[in-house]
């Protein structure tokens, strides 16, 4: 039983390494000042990443790509929590994702559905000006059109 599962973890960790390996160019988005998205960020075209955003791939566990990936992305960037906040709040509506609820906090959470799918955003400042942010998608199990 170990043997399968040690096997069935190094599949997940091949296909992730093999989905961020793949983002060859660079991807247009609206960040914060309207710069080129990292490639690595490419493969989850639905969600907005601040420019100079740096995708922490050791804490990222994402399956799939483009509008149907599941799991959690996670990445710093260089702008103090509430811009980070602000940015979501603006951004997240022009990729046709509804709130469902936002509180900004010490560690701000932003939940908003699509589709087949819902998101939840934290952002956490881990000082003056850097951000740590987590965003889990998940099947939207409700159906809310």
């Amino acid at each position: 039983m170990k043997k399968k599962m040690l096997k069935i973890k190094a599949l997940v960790f091949a296909l992730c390494f093999v989905l961020f390996g793949c983002a060859t160019e660079t991807f247009e988005i609206n960040g914060i000042d309207g710069s080129p998205i990292p490639p690595a960020f490419a493969n989850f075209p639905d969600i907005p990443f601040p420019e100079q955003a740096y995708m922490e791939l050791g804490d990222t566990k994402a399956l799939g790509s483009g509008d149907n990936w599941i799991g959690s992305l996670v990445y710093t960037a260089p702008y103090n929590a509430s811009r980070v906040f602000d940015f979501y709040v603006s951004e997240m509506p022009k990729n046709r994702w509804i709130e469902v609820a936002v509180v900004r906090a010490r560690i701000s959470q932003m939940t908003y559905y699509r589709e087949n799918r819902a998101v939840q955003i934290l952002i956490e400042s881990t000082g003056d000006n850097e951000s740590l942010v987590t965003i889990t998608a998940i099947p939207n199990q409700l159906n809310i059109k």
